[in-house]
């Protein structure tokens, strides 16, 4: 645990779909520059809290703080809040009718009003940085899976968001495009990005999160440091959730 406000807090957060509640009052802190990993088999309430964070879903009851803000206020901005905020899924959810260049620099111009000639130099330093500057002009049906989703990350981040936000980002992906995509997700942890993921990579969220936090069933069934919830879980679904794993 960090000191400081935390980037965000969840309290109590609750989420049904019609009779099915699929959040159940998960309490969650992430602070500046942690890494938490979300774990849990699917349906376990991973991805519908990502979306509820990024008022994609509304809550049915608790709150989500960002940077000490109620975001879950109904009165909110949500396309301003959304700016502090970056997302990726597992299907990348790139524009495809505009090249790469502009799909990085969307946000940046159109939320944040960047100017055009500055947005364009910050994304074009950051497609620099993963490799694929020269494709800055392509459109993303020309590019590899492994591609398009780093283009997606760096899309993210561009907005310099308060927190980035992860959501089984390498499970669309060939397993030889795997690695790329986690190296690039290691160097954003390296340069101190604040980061909630939700991940079935298990060694690498050994190896990078701060934190795993293990849903079962919509609630957080344990949470703890890696090497307690991977060598040393304390509750017997968390258990038996790794055992199958390795199965």
């Amino acid at each position: 645990m960090m000191g400081g406000e935390p980037v965000l807090r969840l309290e109590n957060i609750r989420k049904r779909y019609g009779k099915n509640e699929v959040l159940k009052g998960i309490d969650l802190s992430v602070f500046h520059h942690e890494v938490i990993a979300l774990i849990g088999a699917s349906g376990s309430g991973k991805s519908t809290l990502l979306k509820c964070v990024n008022l994609l879903e509304n809550i049915d009851d608790g709150q989500i703080f960002l940077s000490g803000e109620d975001i879950s206020d109904p009165r909110v901005d949500e396309d301003k809040i959304r700016g502090k905020i970056g997302i990726v899924f597992q299907n990348y959810n790139l524009f495809p009718h505009i090249t790469v260049l502009d799909n990085v620099t969307l946000a940046s111009k159109k939320v944040l009003k960047i100017p055009k000639a500055q947005a364009e130099e910050k994304g074009m330093e950051l497609l620099s940085r993963i490799g694929i500057a020269q494709k800055a002009k392509v459109y993303p049906d020309q590019l590899s899976g492994g591609q398009q989703q780093r283009v997606a990350l760096v899309r993210a981040i561009a907005s310099n968001p308060e927190i980035l936000l992860l959501d089984e980002i390498t499970s669309a992906l060939d397993p030889q495009l795997v690695g790329e995509v986690l190296d690039l997700v290691r160097e954003l942890k390296e340069a101190q990005t604040t980061i909630l993921m939700a991940t079935h990579e298990m060694s690498f969220a050994k190896s990078v999160a701060d934190e795993i936090v293990f849903l079962e069933n919509g609630v957080v069934a344990e949470k703890g440091p890696p090497s307690q919830i991977f060598d040393h879980p304390e509750k017997q679904s968390t258990k038996d959730f790794l055992a199958r794993l390795k199965a």
